[in-house]
């Protein structure tokens, strides 16, 4: 069985290393596999996807 990993960068996305499910707002469902960086300050403008939008935002969490 396959480990799913999910670490909380500091001030940035949440990195998922391992394979995963996902299933876009529209409905869209993608596997990713090995890493993959999802959004967690909400100005990415490839949700659910990270795209460095958090730097110029001064994101903290």
């Amino acid at each position: 069985m396959e480990n799913t990993k999910v670490t909380v960068i500091p001030n940035g996305p949440l990195m998922v290393e391992g394979t995963i499910s996902v299933t876009k707002a529209d409905g869209a469902n993608e596997v990713k596999e090995q890493k993959s960086f999802l959004c967690r300050c909400g100005h990415s403008t490839n949700k659910p996807y990270c795209d460095g939008a958090h730097k110029k935002n001064n994101f903290v969490g």
